[in-house]
């Protein structure tokens, strides 16, 4: 492991986290209040900044704003960053900033337009869980990923967590990255992620690589970052799934 000198990282969230997140090393959740100890839950944990926006500003100023034939919706995206992107140290910040990205990403008025049966509304509040801990991965404009903690391989750490079997495990994490990857929701996660500095993407095809996603920087090296992915992942993954508590079915 890679890391640098930061002390524990402590949030108070809008709504209490599932306390079984503490079976993964570094990690307790107490309620609404998690604590991080960035040397035991991360595998790499090379930067301690972020780059964030001002979720009402996302909200008041991009959310509704329309693409045109001079501007599509990336662009929009890369401006609002350009204008009102900060770079913070506040981890805390971070979390809070991803929690609302997701609370609207992954809210309950999808369900009936997704098409999953079995995907109910507790298992979107896994993936807004899951998803507001991956904001604090991070990968830097050459491509590098700087860090990597157990929620970059989404179904293995949602199977320790949430005693998810193989087969919903998977089919959470394309609710994830693939079942609502159509145009509407991806202009949504587009927009929505300039809060979180940049865009959501996707190392993987589909489930069974578990390739993970991070939110990277417009302009940063995508060979660099796929090679760099492959490099790690199978470790870090097995790593992961030996926290199960039950066996998998």
């Amino acid at each position: 492991m890679t890391t640098i000198d930061t002390k524990a990282i402590t949030v108070e969230l809008p709504q209490a986290f599932d306390e079984r997140w503490s079976r993964l090393p570094g990690i307790q959740v107490e309620g609404r209040r998690i604590t991080i100890d960035p040397a035991e839950y991360f595998f790499r944990f090379e930067s301690n900044t972020w780059l964030v926006a001002d979720w009402e500003l996302v909200k008041s100023q991009l959310l509704d704003v329309q693409e045109t034939t001079e501007s599509a919706v990336e662009q929009l995206a890369l401006n609002f960053i350009k204008a009102h992107g900060e770079s913070t140290s506040d981890a805390a910040r971070v979390l809070s900033t991803a929690y609302e990205v997701y609370a609207y990403l992954f809210r309950d008025e999808h369900l009936d337009g997704l098409s999953l049966p079995q995907i109910t509304a507790e298992h979107l509040r896994m993936l807004r869980e899951a998803a507001t801990l991956m904001a604090l991965n991070k990968v830097e404009l050459d491509g590098h990923i700087s860090n990597v903690g157990p929620c970059w391989f989404f179904p293995a750490a949602t199977s320790v967590v949430f005693d998810l079997d193989d087969e919903m495990g998977g089919m959470l994490d394309e609710v994830y990255h693939g079942g609502w990857f159509n145009e509407h929701r991806r202009i949504e996660s587009i927009k929505a992620h300039a809060a979180l500095g940049g865009r959501l993407v996707h190392g993987c095809q589909s489930v069974p690589d578990q390739s993970g996603g991070v939110v990277a920087p417009y302009g940063a090296s995508m060979a660099n970052f796929r090679d760099d992915l492959a490099a790690f992942k199978t470790g870090w993954i097995e790593q992961v799934y030996a926290h199960r508590v039950t066996p998998a079915a």
